[in-house]
């Protein structure tokens, strides 16, 4: 691959490139490069919003370079502040390496693991030790680290900050220097951080890294960050048919944006797409070849058919799935309101949830009836088959 070509991919999505014109002449240079991402085992499971990274690192490794996957064991000790109003809450040692080796499971559905260094930051920062700690925080000042916009704003509210979060982009920034990383990726609210390994490396006598950042992807609500706090994301382990339904809800703008940052498809084959849409090709079909992408990735070609011929016979033929799951809710009345007996269901988090979702006409009882009551009495002895939405569905007793 030429270099244009090269850096066009390797800019595809981006949102900064510090310094662009330094990783230019690196390579030009025809070495081969150090690519270090480095991931916090905080939570067993990546989501897609996860994965933009390593479709990132993976578009390096694909150019010849060496990717290194670095697991933040000693790092997640202390608990990322990044994007915090409060102090978060170390994991433990046990905690940490049984993330880590789901990490390692789930990454390599995208990278290739004979291609791929997986490094651990305690092997060199537990050799630091107590004294070298100290002399790494020597290297910068209370006021420096106020400059982050997080601990900027958490101290001008009188929210407490604890030391040892200072130490963090400290320990990232040191990573890079063990490693000799030449690029760093990581999100736009760790500029603080990759830039601190920028300045550890000159301390050092290294040739500073270059910095790329990737954007935030959104969740399937379109706005916010993808979260699992937020509801709005889309586990990598997520069953193939809660896959497929998850990116099919997503706004046929977004797409676009889940298209650059997460399909294996070319700048060109997606620039094709797009314009089979602009002459008529319904944005449905392309959506649906995203998720049957994302599934395979992650599961198999198999499950990806599979989700793609229950999505048809579920949504587009208005047929009920074959795995309802059976319940029974009791009652101290005669009748329930079919918002209390939603949410005693576990159909929806709140009633207040279950009655804006039967204003949008997205509830209904056995397939075809849509509720648009919400003071609706279901009786005590009655059985039907509830849906929320387009994924949830229970076949309910009243008791």
């Amino acid at each position: 691959m030429d270099l244009q070509t090269a850096l066009a991919e390797i800019k595809r999505g981006a949102e900064e490139i510090l310094i662009e014109d330094e990783l230019v002449e690196k390579l030009k240079s025809g070495k081969k490069l150090k690519i270090k991402a480095g991931f916090d085992p905080t939570a067993p499971d990546l989501h897609l919003g996860h994965t933009v990274l390593i479709n990132k690192m993976k578009t390096f490794q694909d150019l010849g370079h060496e990717v290194i996957f670095l697991i933040g064991d000693f790092t997640g000790m202390i608990g990322d502040p990044t994007g915090k109003n409060i102090t978060r809450k170390p994991l433990t040692r046990e905690d940490v390496l049984a993330n880590a080796e789901t990490y390692k499971e789930q990454v390599f559905k995208i990278l290739d693991p004979t291609k791929t260094t997986v490094a651990f930051n305690s092997s060199w920062m537990e050799n630091l030790g107590a004294a070298g700690m100290i002399k790494l925080a020597a290297r910068q000042t209370v006021a420096r680290m106020l400059e982050r916009d997080d601990f900027k704003k958490r101290y001008a509210g009188g929210q407490s900050i604890a030391i040892h979060e200072f130490l963090y982009p400290l320990v990232q920034g040191w990573d890079s220097v063990a490693l000799e990383a030449d690029v760093e990726l990581g999100g736009t609210d760790q500029r603080f951080n990759l830039l601190m390994g920028r300045e550890l490396q000159k301390d050092e006598g290294q040739k500073p890294q270059t910095v790329l950042m990737m954007p935030l992807l959104e969740g399937t609500d379109g706005v916010q960050k993808m979260s699992k706090s937020l509801g709005n994301y889309i586990g990598i382990t997520d069953a193939p048919n809660d896959m497929f339904g998850k990116i099919m809800s997503i706004s046929d703008e977004l797409m676009w944006r889940y298209y650059d940052l997460l399909s294996s498809l070319s700048i060109d084959e997606i620039a094709d797409l797009k314009d089979k849409v602009a002459q008529g090709t319904n944005p449905r079909d392309i959506k649906i070849d995203l998720a049957k992408e994302m599934i395979a990735r992650f599961h198999s070609d198999e499950a990806a058919t599979g989700a793609h011929d229950d999505f048809i016979k579920r949504f587009q033929k208005n047929a009920l799935p074959d795995d309802i799951p059976d319940m029974t809710v009791t009652i101290d009345e005669d009748t329930v309101f079919i918002t209390n007996l939603l949410k005693e269901a576990g159909l929806v988090a709140s009633t207040s949830e279950a009655m804006r979702m039967i204003k949008q006409g997205a509830v209904k009882i056995n397939g075809e009836e849509k509720v648009t009551d919400t003071k609706l009495e279901i009786k005590k002895g009655s059985t039907a088959i509830y849906q929320v939405g387009k994924r949830k569905f229970a076949n309910i007793t009243c008791a």
